[in-house]
């Protein structure tokens, strides 16, 4: 199986309990869904790809490379903030155009988490003409293949990680990751998109062609069963 990286904590309880139930153990490989594309179109093997996103899954099985692509968990964009930057839902654009505010994001195109953030600079550019360049100009892509920041070390959460080394004031990431991140950094903020800012994340899967197949089509089930969804809102997805 190779996941978007969010999906970490919620597919590697699935797996297990998925091998524990069919005797079929998942290995599992995580990273930035467009980074994985990319691998998987030169010389992947089969298996399962679920991505952040329906566009990289849809590539793949355009190129013939996998089977139909089926959306199996929704998130929301939201923000990550250190405890000391003051800042609520109706002033979060306000506070991520002020100059002193470091936004951190994902890298756009390896990780669709960075395509979502511009999604948002987009929609901030219909309520406030010229947000939409300052935004793109200030965005500090921490993740999904940017080589500029120290890899976080396995065991830790990377947005926690990244805020805690007080790399961004405020990191535009998943309403997952951030749940994770508190997890391990307590005193950091969720704060939701209010409604003209919000961005839905529709999370796809596609099974790759090859010999492993069948055995993709079987996990593929179980993700998309009542188990397997309950693994997933257990870290706080939506059902598709």
């Amino acid at each position: 199986m190779f996941a978007a990286g969010s999906l970490k904590a919620a597919f590697v309880e699935a797996a297990t309990d998925y091998a524990l139930s069919s005797g079929v153990p998942v290995e599992c490989s995580f990273g930035p869904s467009g980074l994985l594309r990319e691998r998987l179109e030169r010389d992947g093997p089969g298996g399962l790809f679920a991505s952040a996103n329906m566009e990289h899954p849809a590539i793949l099985n355009g190129g013939g490379r996998s089977g139909p692509v089926r959306v199996f968990a929704r998130n929301q964009l939201c923000a990550l903030v250190q405890p000391d930057v003051e800042v609520t839902p109706d002033t979060l654009l306000e506070r991520m155009l002020d100059p002193a505010i470091r936004v951190g994001t994902s890298t756009p195109k390896a990780d669709p988490s960075g395509d979502y953030a511009w999604a948002m600079f987009r929609k901030a550019e219909r309520l406030q003409p010229g947000s939409h360049r300052i935004l793109d100009g200030k965005a500090l892509r921490l993740a999904g293949g940017t080589p500029a920041i120290p890899i976080p070390p396995k065991d830790r959460n990377p947005y926690g990680w990244l805020m805690e080394g007080r790399h961004a004031d405020l990191f535009l990431t998943y309403r997952t990751n951030a749940q994770l991140a508190i997890c391990e950094v307590p005193a950091l903020k969720l704060v939701a998109l209010p409604e003209p800012l919000a961005v839905e994340a529709e999370y796809g899967l596609t099974v790759l062609n090859g010999p492993a197949s069948a055995r993709g089509e079987a996990f593929a089930d179980y993700i998309l069963s009542p188990a397997g969804q309950a693994a997933l809102e257990r870290y706080g997805f939506s059902n598709p």
